[in-house]
C-alpha cells in the first residue's frame, strides 16, 4: 500500500469576490489601511501599526477585535473584546495585500487573510480569502476538549460564520471605496 505525499487538507480556505467601480489603485488603498477595518469588518474595531513601515512586508498591525455572544454559540471560542498581531507576507500595489495571523510568542502562523485585486474594464473585482493550512494556537485551543464529531461540527460551523464575514466585508469595503 502506497502512502499518498499530497499535501494535507486546509482546515479553512475561503473566498469571496465583489466588482467594485474604482481603479485597483484606489481600492488597494483603502484596503491596505488595515487601522480602518473598523468601517468593514464584521470583528475588527480597528487597531494600529506597531512596527515596520504601515502596509509593507514584514509591517506588523495590532487588531482590535470583539465578538457576540452568538457567534457559534456552542463553540469555546473567544468572545467580547480581544487583541492579535498580524504581520504582512505581500504587498503589491494594486494587485495583493495578505497578513498572517501570529501566535502569542510572535511568529506568524498558516492563518492567512489576503485581497487580491483583478482590473475590470472601468473598475475591478475585489477577491477576499482566508486560508488556515493546519490548526493555529487558537483553534487548537479551541477544539482541544471537542470528541471528532464536535470537531466536525465546529469546522462545519465556522466555516460558514467566515464565509459570511468574507460577503460582508466585501459588502462594506464596495461601499466606502465608491462613496469616496
Amino acid at each position: 500500500m502506497s502512502q499518498s505525499n499530497a499535501p494535507a487538507k486546509p482546515l479553512f480556505d475561503l473566498r469571496a469576490r465583489i466588482r467594485v467601480r474604482a481603479a485597483p489603485a484606489a481600492v488597494y488603498a483603502v484596503v491596505s489601511d488595515l487601522p480602518r477595518s473598523a468601517e468593514w469588518s464584521p470583528e475588527c474595531t480597528g487597531g494600529a501599526w506597531v512596527s515596520g513601515r504601515p502596509a509593507t512586508v514584514g509591517a506588523v498591525f495590532r487588531g482590535d477585535n470583539v465578538r457576540a455572544e452568538d457567534v457559534v454559540a456552542w463553540a469555546p471560542v473567544v468572545r467580547g473584546t480581544w487583541q492579535t498581531e498580524s504581520q504582512v507576507v505581500a504587498a503589491e500595489p494594486g494587485r495583493v495585500f495578505r497578513w498572517a495571523v501570529r501566535d502569542k510568542s510572535g511568529k506568524v502562523q498558516d492563518s492567512v487573510w489576503s485581497y487580491e485585486i483583478e482590473p475590470d474594464g472601468d473598475g475591478c473585482v475585489l477577491v477576499h480569502g482566508f486560508r488556515m493550512a493546519g490548526a493555529t494556537e487558537g483553534i487548537r485551543g479551541i477544539t482541544a476538549e471537542m470528541d471528532d464529531a464536535g470537531k466536525e461540527k465546529f469546522f462545519t460551523d465556522w466555516t460558514a460564520k467566515l464565509a459570511g464575514d468574507l460577503e460582508t466585508t466585501l459588502l462594506r469595503i464596495k461601499a466606502v471605496v465608491e462613496k469616496a
